[in-house]
């Protein structure tokens, strides 16, 4: 219990410094809705002052949308692909080797994404994964499955990931997803969210601070299950030994 409640504050922890080092004035730009551009400046960065802008994802970026690929045509190796359910369940903020793959033929016919785009996954059960973004960082391109955006673009890939996983995307989320069981996203409302966009320097301060955090919380994930489940085993053990007696022979 010990062990599940460390990892369940480190979590928590590393969300909120997350959220800290992405929000710069959340008040000037009516958190994702429409409105003037408004900029602010930042002073807290090494005695410097850096210029940020408010601009929407449509203006930064542009969104392609996947398409054609099924788990059906996956194969063991061959040209890399992403599954839009694979954004949420197998890869973090970003990838440079897929798990799974597709013919060369077969992959002439889907669209591509290349080195620094997002993989954006528009379809998922739940609030909390649609939208989610992979930042694609391998050399080669990438054949990419319908329910998915390829998402173009000029910053920071992975600074953009990572605004794709504050609070405030989930709150824009909220009020913009469609669907019961099965939940949506749409390029019109992808494309109005509104994200601070500081100068590229800056953006990679903060990626290599949240990347430090991400690598910690991660080794907690994989080690602290393992942990847990050696002390179940010693338990069980020692369980066994006490409740366990000779018979006296007659």
């Amino acid at each position: 219990a010990e062990l599940q409640a460390e990892l369940q504050a480190r979590k928590e922890q590393y969300e909120y410094y997350r959220n800290l080092l992405l929000t710069f004035n959340p008040s000037a730009c009516g958190c994702g809705t429409d409105g003037e551009q408004k900029i602010t400046d930042v002073t807290n960065w090494g005695g410097h002052s850096y210029e940020i802008t408010w601009k929407a994802m449509g203006e930064i970026g542009k969104f392609i949308r996947g398409n054609g690929l099924q788990k059906k045509d996956f194969i063991d190796s061959g040209v890399g692909c992403i599954h839009y359910g694979q954004i949420y369940t197998h890869y973090g903020t970003f990838a440079t080797d897929t798990k799974s793959f597709v013919s060369p033929e077969f992959a002439k016919k889907l669209r591509k994404a290349h080195y620094g785009d997002l993989i954006i996954a528009t379809t998922s059960e739940n609030v909390e994964d649609v939208g989610k973004a992979v930042a694609w960082l391998g050399k080669e391109e990438i054949a990419i499955s319908g329910d998915s955006f390829i998402y173009t673009h000029s910053q920071n890939p992975k600074y953009i990931a990572y605004q794709l996983q504050t609070y405030r995307f989930l709150q824009y989320k909220r009020m913009n997803v469609s669907g019961t069981k099965v939940t949506r996203i749409d390029e019109k409302s992808l494309s109005k969210y509104i994200i601070p966009i500081p100068p590229i320097e800056l953006q990679g301060k903060i990626v290599a601070i949240l990347d430090r955090f991400e690598t910690l919380v991660n080794d907690l994930t994989t080690g602290l299950p393992a942990e847990i489940a050696a002390v179940k085993e010693q338990y069980e053990y020692y369980r066994n030994k006490l409740l366990t007696f000779k018979a006296l022979s007659a």
